[in-house]
């Protein structure tokens, strides 16, 4: 009688085929996940990057009538309480810098409060996560939401009868003052910076 031989070596090679496609497919779906996070990344770094843009526009805008506000009894505080900006350029802007990072912006909008204003802006990309072993990633695109603040972060003191200087003390700089009967309008951009702070919040 001649005895069958059968080898450890054809048993395992089944079970050796099973774990290489199964480390495979594990590898391409971490390689997924890794796009999609990506992806998610990608739109709130645009998201960021438009709303900041925006509340600095916004910020931008604010010279003329803070300056004006200086020239009445309780101006400035009526200002910081109740001046409502126009988000139609700010929201402009948004939508350049949304746009520089593959995104379109599909909401834009202010909320008013006292001493500080914020800007809202939602995205969503222009591109996918792309094909992978996940069905349905190859259309996935990603949104995002971000929000700015511009925040007065100074105290004051006027040392007259309104419409005569004002004297500022904003965090992290020396005093100065504004006299708003003499007041140059291209010096708004960097004293701007000074009065109002510009940074993303938590939503």
């Amino acid at each position: 009688m001649r005895r069958q031989v059968r080898t450890d070596a054809g048993q395992a090679f089944p079970i050796y085929v099973v774990m290489v496609a199964g480390l495979l497919f594990l590898a391409c779906a971490f390689f997924a996940v890794g796009k999609a996070s990506a992806t998610r990344n990608g739109a709130q770094g645009a998201a960021d990057a438009a709303a900041l843009a925006a509340a600095q526009d916004a910020r931008d805008t604010l010279g003329p009538p803070f300056v004006a506000a200086l020239m009445t009894p309780g101006g400035l505080h009526e200002f910081l309480q109740d001046y409502m900006f126009t988000p139609a350029a700010p929201c402009m802007q948004a939508d350049r810098f949304a746009a520089s990072n593959r995104a379109v912006t599909t909401n834009c909008y202010p909320t008013y409060g006292y001493l500080q204003d914020k800007m809202h802006v939602s995205i969503r990309t222009r591109y996918t996560v792309g094909d992978t072993v996940i069905p349905g990633t190859e259309t996935k695109q990603a949104t995002a939401h971000a929000t700015a603040v511009i925040e007065f972060r100074c105290t004051y003191k006027f040392k007259g009868d309104p419409g005569e200087p004002v004297a500022f003390k904003c965090d992290g700089r020396d005093g100065f003052s504004i006299d708003p009967t003499d007041f140059d309008q291209n010096a708004w951009a960097a004293l701007s910076k000074a009065i109002f702070a510009v940074h993303l919040v938590d939503d």
